[in-house]
């Protein structure tokens, strides 16, 4: 059993600030900075180059992709690191098709991430080959998967709401019509236990900056399943995907395993911060870790609609049915967001009216939770963000 008390004195949190916004970008772990410095000053700093084979540089994508493949329950040597999410759902896509020749549509839902969306229209304005992105209702999904169907891609919670898709139950029916599957995991790694080959996904992508708590511009995961790994092609066909690299050879011809996925030069220093982050998750039970979230987010709904009727809960009710964020529709909802935040409460809004607050046990507890429904309560009771300043919306929100 996890010792949440424990995790959190790991964790570097500013004085009197309640965090719940680890589900867009986690804190920082309080050994970071030293490994950082010492991935610059010893590695970079007196290694040099010979750091690629003396420190291990070059090895740090698969390895820290297995850490992470215990998280989201990956087959060993099946995940790896590198690039953006947004590149990795593109090599997802992409990968998929081929797999799915003769049929052209693409499905997915209009709870998914943009950036995904926007991937899969490049991507089909690329290949030219007809393809076809039918976006549809989050809750009619199932109703969409038929014959036609090539690849399903979906992103399991729900960015603005946490609403959770049926990864089992939608990639079964996927499959059953014929078609393969791809996961944005964004918002469930390392806020939920999840099981990738126990529900036979295909692939599977995800960033590290978020509740993995590697940092600002963290690099992302890819996972291929290994009924796929040696067929499926890299669309991105990058230097470090290739057979032999050091080999210098003109012609590409993709490498084996996970390793053809690789694209370009591994970002050492941001995987020295994920490294620092993945020490605490490799202590971490998910199950431990789910159930706490669970009991944090019916605390903080329970108290937040009993004390602000004027918000509206647009997360499901049924926590079974979500990730660990919960989300409230206030027509202000972005001037109530600034508000909490000047009292040292962070959230974040997402357009036109959520107000998104997301829990991690790692850092969160029951009476953070207490004190985050005190300041949410005094902001919508007192109307404390009816005022200009909370009112003109910076370039994040």
């Amino acid at each position: 059993m996890t010792d949440f008390a424990a995790t959190k004195a790991l964790f570097h949190l500013p004085d009197g600030m309640i965090y719940l916004d680890g589900n867009s970008l986690g804190p920082l772990p309080k050994t970071t900075a030293a490994r950082v410095a010492r991935a610059v000053t010893d590695e970079w700093g007196e290694k040099v180059i010979t750091g690629w084979n003396r420190a291990g540089w070059m090895a740090q994508p698969t390895e820290m992709g297995d850490r992470i493949g215990r998280l989201i329950g990956a087959e060993a040597g099946h995940v790896v690191l590198g690039d953006t999410l947004s590149i990795k759902v593109y090599q997802a896509l992409a990968a998929a098709i081929d797999l799915v020749p003769d049929r052209k549509v693409i499905l997915t839902d209009s709870g998914n991430f943009p950036s995904d969306i926007y991937m899969a229209e490049g991507l089909i304005r690329s290949l030219g080959r007809g393809h076809e992105l039918r976006v549809v209702d989050p809750q009619k999904v199932a109703d969409h998967i038929d014959d036609d169907l090539a690849v399903l891609m979906l992103t399991q919670v729900d960015y603005r709401t946490g609403r959770l898709h049926d990864m089992a139950a939608l990639t079964a029916k996927a499959h059953e019509a014929g078609a393969v599957t791809v996961w944005d995991l964004a918002h469930t790694a390392g806020a939920m236990a999840v099981d990738l080959a126990g529900c036979a996904a295909d692939f599977a992508v995800g960033c590290t900056y978020k509740y993995l708590n590697a940092g600002p511009g963290a690099p992302a995961f890819i996972y291929v399943a290994p009924r796929h790994i040696e067929t499926c092609q890299p669309a991105l066909s990058g230097w470090l995907g290739h057979e032999a690299p050091f080999a210098f050879d003109l012609d590409y011809r993709p490498g084996t395993g996970i390793e053809r996925m690789r694209v370009g030069t591994p970002p050492v220093l941001q995987m020295a911060a994920l490294d620092a982050a993945l020490d605490i998750w490799d202590s971490v039970d998910m199950d431990a870790l789910r159930a706490a979230s669970v009991a944090l987010t019916e605390q903080f709904i329970a108290g937040i609609e009993a004390a602000c009727p004027m918000l509206t809960l647009a997360s499901p009710r049924d926590p079974a049915a979500r990730g660990s964020q919960v989300s409230f529709r206030f027509a202000d909802g972005y001037a109530a967001m600034q508000a909490c935040i000047a009292q040292n409460l962070i959230g974040d809004f997402r357009a036109p009216d959520i107000m998104r607050f997301g829990f991690t046990p790692l850092f969160i507890d029951a009476g953070d939770v207490d004190r985050a429904i005190a300041i949410v309560s005094d902001v919508m009771t007192n109307r404390l963000w009816d005022d200009p300043q909370f009112k003109t919306r910076a370039r994040v929100t």
